[in-house]
């Protein structure tokens, strides 16, 4: 199994944003110096996010990483011009040496309908336009196009032409089939969010996913699968990490609160119980994720990026736990395929 950390740059205004920034970079820098696979920065364009340019933000971490594979999580091609989506990932290609990869999706949030003018009506119609334009950008070096997003194009000619041929695309997928579908039509991998709700609802998308690839004739053995976790803290002893993680996990029911979101666990023992979330001793947390394993099929993962209101001290202890203990159990459990770019 491989294992990712990603963070959405939520800014909850305890430290500036120049500090918030700083600290995603130095998380990502960390996140390679524990042996992590990868580290992923989400887009989002409203309150209380700052992630509203993955391509900088990654494009810093590549000046400070050597290693560690660069992911969007996700970029919403759906709000995007796909020729100008293409020309920033195209050129971060080159400056991270060939460790990008994206993981796509339509986006969510109230904000991107008054920003970009993108509703709920179109949203999926332009995720698959601006894909199916952006993949023939990145692979033809010149493309005739017409769509109903965006001006049509006849031999057009992109810069810089990228240096992985062809970059790998995730397609990431909460609630719906449309983007599953998508994945398999392309013979993409998906990525599950796995984050708000119980397992069965992400298991069942997964199960789509796969009846789709083989009905667009891909070998079954070839899918590829993701999945995301909604928290992590691992101590010496589940009540160590209980009693550590309760007021965080209690902050957060109270900002879905403040947002007026019902929450779908009303308790952290219901949220280890029922939910994704990875708080307890090593073993524990080995064990769910093998749990969840059985339903998924998955290879990769991923944990959040971010302290989330542990202190450093604490966030560090916890990864590198994670790295020490549970990471070489789930890879032994677990196997996966290589990355590209040569890494195992």
């Amino acid at each position: 199994m491989k294992f990712l950390a990603i963070t959405l740059i939520v800014h909850d205004g305890r430290k500036s944003t120049n500090e918030r920034f700083r600290e995603v970079v130095d998380n990502a820098v960390l996140a390679e110096e524990l042996g992590f696979d990868g580290f992923g920065v989400g887009e989002r364009h409203e309150r209380p996010f700052i992630s509203s340019s993955p391509p900088v933000v990654l494009s810093h971490i590549a000046a400070r990483t050597s290693r560690i594979r660069l992911f969007t999580a996700v970029t919403t091609l759906s709000l995007l011009d796909p020729v100008r989506a293409y020309e920033d990932y195209a050129t971060l290609d080159h400056l991270s040496d060939g460790r990008l990869e994206l993981i796509i999706g339509k986006g969510n949030g109230a904000a991107q309908a008054q920003l970009f003018h993108v509703t709920a009506d179109d949203q999926w119609e332009r995720n698959r336009e601006g894909y199916e334009l952006f993949r023939r950008l990145w692979r033809e070096d010149k493309v005739t196009w017409e769509g109903s997003f965006r001006p049509s194009l006849t031999d057009a000619e992109t810069w810089p032409r990228p240096l992985q041929q062809p970059i790998r695309v995730w397609h990431g997928s909460a609630t719906s089939k449309e983007s599953v579908d998508l994945a398999a039509r392309f013979g993409d991998p998906l990525f599950s969010a796995n984050v708000t709700n119980p397992i069965e609802p992400y298991a069942e998308l997964i199960a789509y996913y796969r009846e789709r690839w083989a009905h667009y004739g891909h070998d079954p053995a070839d899918a590829l699968v993701g999945a995301g976790s909604a928290g992590y803290y691992a101590a010496r002893t589940s009540q160590e990490a209980i009693e550590t993680y309760r007021p965080i996990f209690q902050a957060r029911l109270e900002t879905f609160k403040r947002y007026g979101v019902p929450p779908v666990f009303h308790s952290l023992e219901d949220a280890i119980d029922r939910s994704s979330i990875l708080v307890g001793s090593p073993q524990q947390i080995i064990d769910k994720v093998l749990r969840y394993h059985e339903r998924f099929g998955h290879e990769v993962m991923h944990l959040h990026a971010d302290a989330d209101g542990l202190t450093d001290g604490q966030h560090r202890a916890a990864l590198e736990l994670f790295q020490a203990e549970i990471a070489p159990a789930l890879r032994k459990e677990i196997p996966s395929r290589p990355f590209p770019g040569g890494l195992s």
